[in-house]
């Protein structure tokens, strides 16, 4: 496959992802939110088994915690997505949830002692300061679905931590089929103690359902891993980092949201932030060499 072509694959992916948003929210309408959680996954799973079924054949023990574990971190981002959205925007959530991006390097820092780069910093700074425009009102107040969604950006940076350790030693693709039947049946579980789990009964409740699990997960999931191996980590990020715009777009072009000035000020600084951690990130400054080094001192 051709970088170009890989490139578009990781768009199409993104602009996915970026839709969720809105069509969770079309969910919550009709939907209890651990079982809007449960249909989306268990119909995501199911396909994605059904189509890797000799795949899966092949599935030890260490994958099935791994898958276990990564579900449940999986749970706990869309658990603060979902009820987030009843008391946000799905723009405010899009730009939020993509706080990972910055997140990841800083957990890597804090659990594995990792040394961050001053572009990451610099992108932090950036995304925290575009949080408080993005979040904050008049009265220095922030909606609870805002604090949701930043903690769902903090669950999605510990689970891609955790994938990133489970992907050594086990099956990627296994383990990503995994994650998405474990997080649905421990939704499924969920909505059984704290709802009635239930089919939609309407029209965009069906459509919600059959774009979050066809769409927005089974393909998401599949065609991630398949395009990233023909191109780099570096546009990878930069193309994902496009995600909050697509979920501002649809947000704002079916569900007619706006933002004020300020928001749309932060919303530039969040995406701004991200695309200093995600590329300045990867840069590697290595030191001039030795006659370099004696070229200049001579010149000064």
């Amino acid at each position: 496959m051709k970088p170009l072509k890989a490139e578009l694959m990781l768009m199409v992916v993104t602009m996915f992802w970026g839709s969720s948003y809105l069509f969770m929210k079309m969910g919550l309408g009709t939907l209890g939110e651990f079982n809007l959680i449960a249909l989306r996954f268990g119909l995501a799973f199911i396909l994605a088994a059904l189509l890797f079924r000799k795949r899966l054949r092949s599935v030890d023990a260490r994958t099935l915690k791994y898958g276990a574990l990564l579900g449940f971190l999986l749970l706990g981002v869309f658990t603060c997505i979902t009820f987030g959205l009843k008391t946000t925007t799905t723009s405010n959530a899009g730009f939020l949830v993509a706080l990972t991006v910055v997140f990841v390097p800083l957990l890597d820092v804090l659990i594995f002692k990792k040394r961050v780069a001053p572009p990451q910093i610099f992108g932090a700074i950036l995304a925290i300061a575009g949080i408080g425009l993005l979040t904050l009102n008049g009265s220095l107040h922030v909606q609870t679905g805002d604090l949701l969604c930043i903690l769902a950006a903090v669950f999605y940076a510990v689970q891609i931590l955790v994938t990133s350790r489970a992907v050594k030693s086990s099956d990627s693709l296994n383990i990503g089929i995994l994650q998405l039947g474990f997080a649905g049946g421990y939704a499924l579980i969920l909505s059984a103690v704290f709802e009635t789990p239930a089919l939609p009964s309407t029209l965009p409740g069906w459509i919600a359902i059959l774009a979050l699990g066809i769409f927005c997960s089974a393909c998401g999931f599949i065609l991630q891993p398949v395009a990233q191996k023909y191109t780099t980590p570096t546009r990878t990020g930069l193309i994902f980092a496009l995600e909050p715009v697509f979920a501002a777009f649809f947000g704002y072009w079916f569900a007619h949201e706006q933002l004020s000035l300020q928001g749309y000020t932060g919303a530039a600084l969040v995406l701004l932030g991200i695309i200093a951690s995600e590329l300045l990130g990867r840069m590697h400054f290595a030191p001039l060499p030795a006659r370099m080094l004696k070229k200049r001192r001579a010149n000064l």
